[in-house]
């Protein structure tokens, strides 16, 4: 499977549990959850979406500049991110655990370090000539 194709599944996966998990908090979990728990998942969900549509958008960058070995790894931060900052959340908020708290931060630093590895991306990409 080529990187492109590994990526624009992934967007779409990630894009889909994000549609279903809100749709679950806001009609299986409405009810059952304190508010900080449902902010939670509000949170998480609202930036998984986000960063499904980018890691989208760079499936298809990537198929017209295989070369640009940086949108690869851009993707891959922001899953990683996407994985450990929504993920985290709604796992304090279905469990009301803290244990994975940490892993919030480190997940927002992974998806700010993917924005910096775009910016590297295009501004090289900017520097070639295709």
């Amino acid at each position: 499977m080529k990187p492109f194709q590994l990526i624009l599944l992934l967007a779409a996966f990630l894009g889909f549990s994000s549609v279903a998990i809100g749709a679950f908090a806001a009609h299986g979990l409405k009810g059952h959850l304190t508010e900080q728990a449902m902010a939670w998942l509000q949170t998480g969900v609202q930036y998984q979406m986000a960063h499904s549509l980018v890691i989208l958008v760079l499936s298809f960058a990537l198929k017209m500049w295989p070369n640009w070995s940086h949108l690869k790894y851009s993707a891959y931060g922001f899953v990683l991110g996407i994985l450990l900052f929504s993920g985290s959340l709604y796992f304090m908020a279905i469990t009301h655990n803290k244990a994975l708290a940490l892993l919030t931060p480190i997940g927002g630093l992974s998806l700010l370090v993917a924005w910096a590895i775009l910016f590297v991306a295009a501004w090289r990409g900017h520097l070639q000539k295709d």
